[in-house]
């Protein structure tokens, strides 16, 4: 099938999932996860109408970005984030959903306001407390919380998590429950302006559906878009 044809097919398996959990498929933003992709297959994904692209690596992110692959969508930076890459990525993306540390989002804060902009950003929280996993831990969550509120330089728009990979689809929404429920918390409390739960990023090719009908309303898709990625080149 061509890229065009799997996002037909997603969008429709995206729309049911939505309506099992008593909203639209309009309601859920498919971002394509586009690493190991060239410009061109990002082109595809852009023309066949997903509501945003989503890049893990920096390198590649510039690449394609000189190559003008995103045009015509937003840009999300979806993978880890080292510190010494925060200026390249801040105002070259319209979404960094994986500021995964107070120090982090306080980087991101000082190099945002250096260039004059808000920064939005979603918390990545290490829902599973995996060891070898990014994302921050349960418990510095409200540091997290309160370095953004007092940061003029970052906007959080939600939260964003990857799960401990299971074939059990109830491990996987006991998960995804966990972070709907932090994610409703954080939004009936009163932070300032700097605080807003627009988003909740969760679920890739292979849970996607599990996450949407735990409350994700943003899903994170890879291979499901593009085909398996060959990690032998």
């Amino acid at each position: 099938m061509s890229i065009a044809e799997n996002i037909e097919r997603l969008r429709a398996e995206i729309a049911r999932a939505a309506e099992e959990s008593g909203r639209h498929g309009s309601d859920i933003k498919l971002v394509a996860a586009s690493k190991m992709n060239g410009s061109d297959a990002v082109r595809q994904a852009v023309a066949a109408g997903v509501d945003a692209c989503g890049e893990n690596r920096v390198q590649e992110m510039l690449q394609k970005l000189s190559e003008h692959a995103y045009d015509g969508a937003p840009l999300h930076f979806i993978g880890h984030l080292q510190k010494n890459k925060v200026k390249n990525v801040v105002g070259n993306v319209d979404l960094i959903e994986s500021a995964d540390s107070p120090e982090l989002i306080g980087l991101i804060s000082e190099r945002a306001e250096k260039l004059g902009i808000v920064q939005d950003i979603l918390i990545e929280l290490n829902i599973g407390g995996e060891a070898n996993k990014t994302g921050m831990a349960l418990d510095l969550l409200p540091q997290a919380l309160d370095t953004a509120a007092g940061s003029a330089g970052v906007r959080v728009r939600g939260l964003m998590t990857v799960p401990p990979v299971s074939d059990d689809s109830a491990k996987n929404r006991a998960y995804f429950a966990q972070m709907h429920d932090l994610f409703v918390d954080i939004g009936a409390k009163k932070y300032n302006n700097n605080i807003i739960m627009d988003f909740l990023s969760m679920g890739m090719s292979a849970d996607y559906r599990d996450a949407i009908l735990e409350g994700a309303n943003m899903v994170r898709i890879g291979s499901a878009i593009f085909g398996a990625r060959d990690y032998t080149k």
